[in-house]
């Protein structure tokens, strides 16, 4: 097969957390662990993790497979000069592309993409090649392609319920925003920008230095690819202006504190005519005055008296949202133990119900009537001898 270009940048390894020399049965082993925990079923609206599981997908797919995985090794350890002809370096390189390698393993490339991925190595690129055009525009010159806005981050603040049940909600921010002056051209009403006439609208200048072609931005207009002769009054040319905005958010049932939902194209405004960026908003949860939560389990203590826990009773609980369930504590409970009320938990957008789970702890008073103290002190006076503490040895 065809060696990839990003098997040069990428070490799948480091990626999936193994070394280069684990067996394959390490690299499936640390692929289902990761897998399980990033799946997008498993953290729904989580962009990140949905990101890192395509990654690691990609890497286990090439070191993951014994062929594929030789073949990489072997591209990693010539690198993209080392593999390029072999110890005689570049050499026999037929009109529009070569064969690299030792003559066994056929990695072949075109000459216009290993001048692509040397221009990457140098964090330069071939002017005006590959990739989708803005309007007007055309692949190898004309009006440079549109630039994504810039990601914005912002906090959303719950209380406990509505991080539980879901709500639809609104993030206030302050951010830049497209000009309405100019519609984000930048230039005064009644004008437009010009395609400057010395990149010809690619916004970078070529270097032609026999195979290969380096680029770099054009001094006459930064790098946009277009002159403002006349600026917008508003946003002076900068086609954003910055204002105060509130956006529409919807929160799913059981989002927990600190998870970050995605919303896309509700970020910054794009250059050049390129989309907006995302916004990640990061949520924040408040407290509850009695209930605690263990992933999608709902927590609660519940306090029993002494001759509740001896000769057990049935208590009621409260639950979220809900109607007070009945629980049964048996004789002899011990404090600090734990009971299960099946499905009163969290009830995520995706997935199985939590449960509330109960913990009874033996409430002590600080204060006992005289009839109480009498009834204590009758207590102690017909208990057993036996101490609870003779298994400490003292």
């Amino acid at each position: 097969m065809a060696a990839q270009r990003e098997w040069f940048e990428k070490d799948y390894y480091q990626v999936l957390g193994v070394s280069d020399t684990a067996t394959q049965k390490e690299i499936t082993s640390a692929y289902r662990k990761l897998a399980r925990q990033l799946h997008p079923d498993a953290n729904p609206d989580d962009a990140t993790a949905e990101e890192r599981f395509k990654e690691v997908s990609a890497a286990y797919d090439v070191v993951g497979d014994a062929e594929k995985r030789k073949e990489y090794d072997e591209v990693r350890r010539l690198g993209p000069m080392g593999a390029a002809g072999g110890p005689g370096g570049f050499g026999g390189f037929a009109p529009g592309g070569a064969n690299f390698g030792d003559g066994t393993t056929g990695f072949t490339f075109t000459t216009d993409d290993l001048g692509n991925l040397l221009g990457g190595l140098f964090n330069r690129g071939r002017g005006g090649r590959g990739g989708p055009t803005a309007p007007g525009g055309t692949a190898g010159g004309g009006v440079r392609q549109g630039v994504k806005g810039a990601d914005i981050e912002a906090e959303l603040h719950l209380d406990f319920t509505e991080a539980v049940g879901g709500v639809t909600t609104e993030v206030n921010l302050v951010s830049d925003v497209r000009c309405e002056t100019c519609s984000g051209s930048g230039s005064k009403p009644g004008t437009s920008p010009k395609i400057c006439s010395r990149c010809g609208g690619k916004g970078s200048l070529d270097d032609n230095q026999g195979f290969f072609s380096f680029s770099q931005p054009c001094p006459a207009c930064g790098g946009r690819g277009t002159v403002i002769e006349e600026a917008c009054p508003t946003c002076h040319g900068s086609g954003t202006e910055r204002k105060s905005r509130a956006v529409k958010v919807r929160i799913p049932a059981g989002v927990d504190d600190g998870q970050r939902i995605r919303l896309a194209g509700r970020g910054g405004p794009g250059r050049n005519g390129g989309p907006a960026g995302d916004l990640f908003v990061t949520v924040r949860v408040e407290p509850h005055a009695i209930f605690g939560r263990s992933g999608k389990n709902l927590t609660l203590v519940a306090p029993i008296t002494y001759p509740e826990a001896v000769l057990g009773a049935n208590i009621k609980v409260p639950t979220l949202g809900g109607s007070p369930v009945t629980l049964k504590v048996p004789a002899g409970t011990p404090s600090g133990r734990t009971f299960r009320v099946k499905g009163r938990g969290v009830v995520p957008t995706k997935g199985t119900k939590g449960d509330l789970l109960v913990t009874v702890e033996v409430a002590v008073p600080k204060k006992l009537s005289d009839e109480e103290r009498t009834a204590i002190k009758a207590l102690a006076d017909v208990q057993s001898d036996e101490s609870p503490r003779a298994h400490l040895g003292v």
